[in-house]
């Protein structure tokens, strides 16, 4: 559920990327960071340590104004997605407001990729959420890599639950931001259905998404 400051007005919403280590959720992050205007994103953090790339996590927030006064900040994080974390990834989860969940294209990878959505599920659970329930996306990265599922095998698997699929290769910041554009969409039509936020705040669906990717640096370049 986001958060509400009256006082600031402020809507913070929280966005977790997830997956298993190694599978570019800190790479997403950083390109980002890196294709979104100096104006409308702050510092990002990033906790490394010898074991795992982000021990804790990365922490990018994204911020907009609206008609009204009100300022929309999104928080981006990622967790660690190395099995003997799995306390630290349940408490970055709590609170999420959306998911984008990252697996590793690789056919090598699969059962780590499944590992970590079960893990996913369980953490939202001890949080007091539903995995259904949660906005989410799921994007394939390391499509630039050899022997990996092909985009038919995966849309086959996953065309049952309803949750989008990105292919990506975030290293090259390709499917980076269709990732989180996709994540964004559902995240507002979520918000939509269960608070009305369209007739609280008159942030309509396109502004809502147009407040963030109209930042893309590229963008500002055409």
């Amino acid at each position: 559920m986001p958060q509400l400051n009256l006082g600031t007005r402020e809507i913070a919403l929280k966005i977790v990327y997830y997956g298993p280590a190694r599978s570019g959720k800190t790479t997403n992050l950083q390109q980002i960071h890196a294709l979104l205007s100096p104006d409308s994103r702050g510092e990002m953090v990033t906790l490394d340590t010898q074991d795992d790339r982000t021990l804790y996590f990365d922490f990018l927030p994204v911020e907009f104004g609206v008609e009204g006064g009100y300022q929309v900040r999104l928080k981006l994080f990622t967790v660690p997605g190395q099995v003997l974390h799995r306390s630290t990834r349940r408490v970055v989860l709590a609170g999420a407001d959306a998911v984008a969940f990252v697996a590793d294209s690789q056919r090598s990878s699969a059962s780590a990729n499944a590992y970590s959505y079960r893990d996913l599920e369980t953490n939202l659970r001890l949080n007091g959420l539903d995995i259904h329930e949660v906005p989410q996306v799921v994007q394939f990265n390391k499509r630039d890599l050899q022997d990996i599922k092909s985009l038919e095998e995966i849309r086959e698997a996953w065309k049952g639950t309803g949750i989008p699929t990105v292919p990506a290769s975030a290293t090259q910041g390709v499917g980076v931001l269709e990732t989180l554009e996709a994540l964004l969409v559902r995240l507002y039509r979520h918000l939509e259905q269960g608070h009305s936020f369209s007739s609280k705040f008159g942030l309509g669906e396109e502004q809502f998404i147009e407040g963030v990717m109209r930042n893309h640096v590229h963008a500002e370049k055409e």
